[in-house]
């Protein structure tokens, strides 16, 4: 399905911001797909390897080095975060919700991977873990911000986002749910003010200088101009998920293309280039094969949905210079404990098969910074929680027999306010005399 026509006019207002736009852009295009010839090269080569892995106990020590690599691809994997023991409880907790609670909403629908669900107690401990808080807070400060600080901006205080849980069984996933994709903004990358900010560097065309980790203009943007569900309104510095079980490469587990501002720089500028009429799959890898073009409306990679849209989803064909058939790198083995978290602008996806021999089983938890629109959107979500109701991101499950959408808290097992540490409570905005007990 075509995007409006009006997104045209997006392009052309695009370039009109920028001085030289054509002649900048086109050269920061050749610049961009020769330096992805390199990378996508070296990412093939070293496989699960090109993954950073760090422990947990030696977060506050780690070298420079090991910290600008981890920036530098834009994801990490931290082991012993939590003890076997606890990750195992949590998942043992959770297929008893499951099998106390049939029929519980999940995707695909027949045979669900991902539950969604979000208040048991195995959830709410796990987001409120003292280990886990502080290492979300040491992601968020991966980030700086330019200039003044924002006026309710606190990087010392993680807040709690409410996301679903996935116990995958061996097989092939029939569905692909996950592919190659980019979570939050979509068409907002460029329809956005405060974002077009964040990427004003690859707009004019000096996509070297581009920073995925000033936070100034992620902080003001509005990540949801369509409110549509399943799309992340708030801004996570980090997404992650902790392992509640053994998975790891063929079994069904995450992929990355571990390069973040080098594939921002190549998503912004795609939509306005396209492939010459007569190039082949081969001639098509030569950026003398393409040429300017803002006279369509397309944004390779972004689609219709739910009243909003869906990208960006790169793909083979869309943005073949990434070499997503070799680069979608497979995180290494993980272990009950072990957590991988993944810049908000990485591209990510899901193997379509399991062939491993157990579940693969994960609760999602990402970092999450305090900004005035972050703190205003946990404020909400924790009167969902109270009243039993999904959280505001979420799919609501409105019918005729829910019209306010579904609720959690008649299920066998529903966390409660004591399943809270005092510091997941300060995360998730209660007041203060609820925070200190």
């Amino acid at each position: 399905m075509s995007l409006p026509a009006r997104f045209s006019d997006l392009k052309r207002e695009i370039a009109a911001a920028y001085p030289d736009f054509e002649e900048r852009a086109t050269r920061a295009w050749i610049e961009i797909i020769e330096q992805l010839k390199e990378v996508t090269a070296d990412i093939s080569n070293h496989g699960v390897d090109y993954i950073p892995q760090v422990n947990y106990s030696d977060l506050e020590t780690l070298s420079k080095e090991d910290i600008d690599k981890i920036k530098r691809r834009g994801c990490v994997v931290i082991r012993d975060i939590v003890n076997d023991t606890e990750a195992k409880d949590w998942k043992t907790s959770l297929e008893d919700y499951i099998t106390a609670n049939p029929g519980l909403d999940g995707y695909p629908a027949n045979n669900p991977i991902f539950y969604e669900i979000f208040w048991t107690k195995a959830q709410l401990q796990a987001r409120s873990h003292p280990n886990i808080l502080s290492t979300t807070l040491w992601l968020t400060n991966l980030y700086h911000i330019k200039g003044e600080s924002v006026e309710g901006m606190d990087l010392s205080n993680p807040l709690s986002y409410a996301d679903r849980f996935r116990i995958r069984r061996p097989g092939p996933q029939h569905t692909n749910i996950l592919p190659p994709h980019v979570d939050g903004p979509t068409i907002e990358r460029w329809e956005d003010p405060a974002l077009r900010e964040y990427f004003s560097e690859i707009l004019s065309g000096n996509w070297h200088l581009h920073d995925p980790y000033e936070m100034g203009g992620r902080i003001k943007a509005r990540n949801s101009h369509y409110e549509r569900p399943n799309q992340a309104s708030i801004f996570r510095s980090f997404q992650g998920w902790l392992a509640l079980s053994e998975t790891g490469p063929t079994e069904g587990t995450i992929q990355f293309f571990p390069s973040v501002a080098l594939a921002n720089a190549y998503i912004i500028l795609r939509p306005f280039f396209r492939p010459l009429p007569s190039a082949d799959a081969t001639s098509i890898m030569d950026a003398k094969n393409w040429e300017f073009d803002i006279s369509s409306p397309d944004f390779p990679g972004i689609h219709p949905l739910d009243g909003g849209y869906i990208g960006p989803r790169p793909t083979p064909a869309l943005h073949p210079h990434l070499r997503l058939e070799t680069t979608m790198t497979s995180v290494p083995k993980m272990r009950p404990g072990d957590a991988v978290f993944w810049h908000c602008d990485v591209i990510h996806a899901v193997e379509e098969e399991h062939k491993g021999q157990g579940d693969s089983a994960v609760i999602f938890i990402p970092a999450v910074p305090q900004t005035p629109y972050n703190q205003a959107y946990v404020e909400k979500q924790r009167e969902t929680f109270l009243s039993g109701r999904r959280p505001p991101d979420m799919p609501q499950g409105k019918c005729a027999e829910f019209p306010e959408g579904k609720r959690e808290d008649h299920y066998v097992g529903f966390g409660t306010l004591d399943d809270i540490s005092l510091a997941g409570r300060k995360a998730m905005g209660f007041p203060v005399g609820v925070v200190q007990g």
